[in-house]
């Protein structure tokens, strides 16, 4: 069995890729984690934990 891994996506990229792949690994619409991602960022959390998000995880390896 494969293991699932977190990766930046390459086609449902806005700006780094970090929700398309977020909504890629749980298999949901990415429209919905970047809506969640608007809700943090008027916190300021959102903003800070997408760029930390960003560096760590690393980009879908080319097929």
């Amino acid at each position: 069995m494969e293991t699932k891994r977190l990766y930046r996506s390459r086609e449902n990229r806005m700006i780094c890729g970090v929700c398309g792949g977020v909504a890629d690994y749980f298999n949901v619409d990415p429209t919905l984690i970047r809506l969640g991602l608007v809700l943090l960022a008027c916190t300021g959390t959102g903003i800070l934990a997408y760029f930390i998000a960003a560096i760590i995880v690393p980009d879908q390896p080319q097929t």
